[in-house]
């Protein structure tokens, strides 16, 4: 029933907003702002494509798609023997018929990934052996796929720990593998797909400390000569942080290395930054005020300067938004569920806010 609903969708939607686009083709988006420094894409799922309205709103804004979770382990591969393909099938038959980039997001997570890949039938840990061995399989089929579809991949996300004080994340893949998984995976995507530009992809990659040991792994890899092509800098910021000259620095170390560098899931909180989940506390309050939209487009004038003269450099070759508009964002229910939060360049009802203005003024 959901391959026939899903295979439905696909046939949907190349058609379902010629209309609206027609309607809207006479209006400049973000990416024909941005035509001549990279391509401006969004994270959607199959449900953003299928309302007319929203569908027409993305074609008019962007030009590259990541599918936000439907891509990831856990929903595309469930269990050992099955995948399920639809919900990514829709979202890159949407991106053929008009023409629009995909990045692939992402192979390898610590976040939902399926328990069966790292337990015998019996329940025991699985060795290293079998675990590689069954990271292969899967991005074998995945990248395979959608060779020639998906111009990019996250292949490797968030290995790096959240601890200063440690280097990788003590994951099950770290825990069973050692660093060897990380090499590997990019090594099975590149046999799959050698045209494909395989990216690492991790958060606070500005934050010093953190700066240093994400470029350790980098510079490891390339030493070893790992087919590594790119760095994604997630971007999920706040009117609090990056500084302008931690946005530069990362960038240009980065890129020191040989590596592209794209800005993979960009949105900018209202909030200080946190990590662990809470629920929202007696009245906490999320308004969003003149203050925090003044801010937040100053903070988004900044940080789409610095892409510009990265861009201009060589440095950058993409900007992906996490999310359409402030309508939906997966920042309203994390890390504290009930709050509302207003991270992107759209309001509510998909209207130009303060920052878009600010970004687009150049």
């Amino acid at each position: 029933m959901k391959a026939t609903r899903y295979a439905l969708w696909s046939l949907l939607l190349a058609s379902l907003t010629l209309a609206g686009s027609q309607t809207l083709a006479a209006e400049k988006g973000l990416k024909d702002y941005y035509k001549n420094y990279f391509p401006v894409g969004v994270a959607v799922s199959p449900h953003s494509l299928t309302d007319p309205t929203e569908s027409a709103f993305i074609l008019k804004q962007f030009n590259s798609l990541t599918p936000e979770n439907v891509m990831k382990m856990g929903p595309i591969h469930p269990e050992q023997n099955r995948y399920v393909w639809g919900p990514s099938d829709a979202i890159v038959n949407f991106a053929q018929a008009h023409h629009l980039r995909v990045r692939g997001h992402n192979l390898c997570w610590h976040e939902q990934t399926p328990k069966w890949l790292f337990v015998n039938a019996d329940g025991s840990r699985v060795s290293k052996d079998t675990l590689l061995h069954r990271l292969h399989q899967h991005i074998d089929a995945v990248v395979k796929r959608y060779k020639g579809k998906i111009y990019a991949w996250d292949v490797v996300n968030e290995a790096i720990a959240d601890n200063p004080q440690e280097f990788l994340r003590n994951s099950e893949w770290y825990q069973i593998c050692g660093p060897d998984f990380i090499a590997e995976a990019f090594r099975y995507a590149h046999a799959a797909d050698p045209q494909a530009v395989l990216f690492y992809n991790d958060y606070n990659t500005e934050r010093p400390e953190k700066m240093e040991r994400v470029y350790k792994l980098l510079k490891q890899l390339k030493d070893a000569q790992v087919p590594i092509d790119a760095v994604g800098l997630q971007g999920h910021w706040s009117l609090y942080e990056p500084t302008e000259t931690e946005l530069r620095t990362t960038i240009e170390r980065f890129a020191s290395l040989g590596l592209q560098v794209q800005v993979t899931e960009l949105d900018v909180s209202v909030y200080p930054w946190e990590k662990d989940r809470r629920a929202k506390r007696p009245g906490e309050s999320d308004a969003y005020t003149p203050e925090m939209q003044q801010k937040q487009a100053a903070q988004y004038g900044m940080f789409f300067k610095v892409f510009r003269d990265e861009a201009k450099a060589g440095r950058l070759t993409g900007v992906t938004f996490w999310n359409v508009s402030d309508h939906y964002s997966w920042l309203d229910t994390y890390p504290v569920a009930g709050r509302k939060n207003h991270p992107l360049l759209f309001d509510e009802n998909y209207k130009p806010k303060q920052a878009y203005h600010d970004v687009v003024k150049f």
